[in-house]
C-alpha cells in the first residue's frame, strides 16, 4: 500500500491487486462469521437469511410498506411474497392495510417477532462488538467509511434514512 499527494494536497492510495484480493477474501470471510449466530438461531425455527433481512428492516421502520421493503432489500416481489407469507404464517410479521391507499401493506413485527430479531440482532452487535474493540476506534470509522463507499448510491440513500432515524 502506498500514499501519493496529488498537486492539490490531496492523499491517493494505491492498492496492489494481491492487497485487494485479500480485502475481498477478509470481507467474504469476516461475513461468514457475522451470519453464523444468526443462522444458528434462525435454523431453529426453519428460517432463512432473506427472513432475518426482512425481521430487521420491519424493526427499524415499524409500519413499513412491502414496496419500501422491495427497494431496501432489492429482491423480487415474488421472493420476498414468500419471506413474507412464511413470516406471517409463523406470526412472527403482521401485514396491515393501509389508512390513507387500501392498496398498500404496512408490515410490523409481532410480539414473538420482536423477540427474534432481538435475539438475532444481539448475537450480531456482540460480534461487531468484539470486532470494533479489537480493532480500535480509528479502525471502526475507517471501516464504516468504506462500507458507505462501497454502497451503491441508492443504497447509501436506505443507509443515511434507517441510520437517521435510529441511532449509529
Amino acid at each position: 500500500m502506498a500514499d501519493t499527494q496529488t498537486p492539490g494536497g490531496q492523499t491517493l492510495l494505491f492498492l496492489t491487486d494481491e492487497q485487494l484480493r485479500k480485502g475481498i477474501e477478509a470481507m467474504f470471510f469476516a461475513y461468514r462469521g457475522f451470519t453464523a449466530d444468526p443462522d444458528r438461531i434462525l435454523e431453529e425455527y426453519r428460517l432463512g437469511r432473506a427472513h432475518h433481512r426482512a425481521l430487521h428492516f420491519i424493526s427499524r421502520a415499524p409500519g413499513t410498506t412491502v414496496n419500501n421493503l422491495l427497494s431496501i432489500l432489492g429482491v423480487t416481489k415474488q421472493s420476498l411474497n414468500r419471506v413474507l407469507r412464511t413470516l406471517i404464517d409463523d406470526g412472527l410479521v403482521e401485514s396491515r392495510v393501509g389508512t390513507r391507499d387500501k392498496r398498500e401493506r404496512h408490515l410490523f413485527l409481532t410480539e414473538s417477532g420482536a423477540a427474534l430479531e432481538q435475539e438475532l440482532s444481539t448475537a450480531q452487535r456482540e460480534r461487531m462488538r468484539q470486532a470494533y474493540r479489537e480493532a480500535g476506534p480509528e479502525a471502526v470509522q475507517g471501516f464504516r467509511t468504506v462500507l458507505e463507499a462501497m454502497m451503491d448510491p441508492e443504497l447509501r440513500h436506505h443507509f443515511n434514512r434507517t441510520r437517521d432515524d435510529g441511532d449509529e
